[in-house]
């Protein structure tokens, strides 16, 4: 896409969704859920959000700085609306995820664990926001997968080394919060080292949360946000899950850490922070037009974090409630929630799959073909894990389906294979890179 091409579809983006929606139909709820999923994504696309939030324009210079899923998009926004500004600055995003952003560098890096490029966009970074004074504007552009797409170890910490470090994490369970605790507390630019970098410039930080409770320092791993956490919760949460440590490191965590950036009780005056677009807004989208459509609707909550195969097994009690006695809403109805569940893989699992289609497989056998109840589950930026889909979709058949092709749901699921059995049944959601990131959408329609 060329550079022209991005600036007119900014242009033409409205900041509110087109009134059309298909009505409900009991003889497709697939297209349903699919409608309402691209629709909630709809609601919290970039370019929209950042320009419902861009700050006055500086006296100076304005620096662009910024990472993860969504920073490339943000970025060109920002780049189309202020043609006769002094703009230039990097951002860093997933591999699959640039768009052109005009005066603004966008570096491709490594998804869900940094690669090189991700640590030559970090030190490129620091480097932008180096010398600038109070009458200029930095303009930090963060968004969820920005911890891995902006890298820069501590002394003695090789990337290799944090690159085995992220990888055990990822695998082993642990929550996203506890991750980014110890991503700040090995790092030279996240846990608001970017914020002490930039000082004394005026510091706009407009993000797009993917995390639970919409916490800015969470969000990238907080780059230019003031940290409370300490080196030795670091240690704890790597203690806990059995993560393995570099000698020198862990010697250098137990004597107290990196400098910190601004600390909680003295963040910069001169620091403005915005949610430009959150999960509970695409939820809260998604239930309008299912209300609109005839339904009931309850969202259960939009920072849910359990293990995936585990959670699907509680929605299938759920939705047998609403079957069974319309508790806790009437049918028709469509239960929504966000968050991000997690998926523990043992050493050796080859199986292809992502937290939202494990979600599905396990919600699917628990449900065992029961009538009425169809789900969709995908992530926002619309990749589930590292597969080439946002997730997928079931239906009363679902079971049914796939032992006819000779599977066997269980023991999918057991070798977490689930995108694997979706495929087969082709009924996975697949939009490419959406090109923002509010978690998960998971959606339960029940007739």
């Amino acid at each position: 896409m060329t550079l022209a091409a991005v600036h007119a579809m900014l242009a033409a983006m409205e900041t509110t969704l087109p009134p059309a929606f298909p009505p409900l139909s009991p003889d497709d709820p697939r297209a349903f859920l699919r409608a309402l999923f691209d629709a909630a994504i709809e609601s919290v696309l970039p370019g929209p959000a950042v320009l419902r939030h861009l700050p006055s324009p500086p006296k100076g210079r304005c620096v662009v700085v910024g990472a993860g899923k969504a920073a490339a998009a943000m970025a060109a926004a920002v780049d189309a609306a202020w043609p006769d500004v002094e703009v230039s600055g990097v951002v860093t995003t997933r591999h699959g995820h640039a768009v052109p952003a005009g005066r603004i560098m966008v570096i491709e890096a490594g998804h869900p664990v940094p690669d090189a490029a991700s640590e030559e966009g970090a030190r490129r970074i620091m480097s932008a926001v180096a010398g600038l004074g109070p009458d200029d504007l930095v303009l930090a552009l963060m968004s969820g997968g920005g911890s891995a797409t902006l890298a820069l170890p501590i002394d003695g910490l090789t990337l290799a080394a944090k690159q085995r470090i992220t990888h055990a994490l990822l695998r082993s369970g642990a929550a996203i919060g506890e991750i980014n605790i110890v991503r700040k507390h090995l790092s030279r630019i996240k846990g608001g080292r970017l914020a002490a970098a930039a000082y004394p410039a005026r510091l706009v930080t407009l993000a797009i949360s993917d995390v639970a409770g919409d916490d800015p320092a969470t969000i990238a791993s907080g780059p230019t946000i003031a940290d409370g956490s300490t080196a030795a919760e670091a240690l704890a949460i790597l203690d806990r899950y059995r993560i393995a440590l570099p000698a020198a490191v862990r010697a250098r965590l137990t004597e107290g850490g990196e400098p910190p950036g601004p600390m909680p009780d003295h963040q910069p005056d001169h620091q403005e922070v915005h949610l430009v677009a959150t999960p509970m807004l695409a939820l809260e989208r998604a239930a309008a037009l299912a209300r609109q459509a005839g339904l009931a609707t309850l969202i259960l909550g939009d920072c849910i974090e359990a293990e995936s195969r585990e959670f699907g097994r509680v929605m299938a009690g759920i939705g047998q409630s609403v079957l069974r006695v319309d508790q806790p809403v009437p049918r028709p109805a469509l239960l929504l929630s966000g968050g991000e569940t997690g998926v523990t893989i043992a050493e050796g699992t080859t199986g292809r799959g992502g937290r939202n289609s494990e979600y599905l497989l396990a919600l699917a056998i628990a449900l065992n073909g029961g009538r009425g109840l169809w789900a969709l589950a995908g992530d926002s930026d619309g990749i589930d894990g590292t597969e080439a889909a946002a997730g997928a979709l079931i239906g009363p058949d679902t079971l049914e389906r796939a032992k006819r092709l000779g599977l066997d749901p269980r023991a999918m699921l057991d070798s977490h294979d689930s995108f694997s059995l979706f495929e087969r049944l082709s009924d996975l959601v697949i939009t490419g890179p959406t090109l923002t990131n509010v978690n998960d959408i998971r959606m339960m329609l029940i007739l």
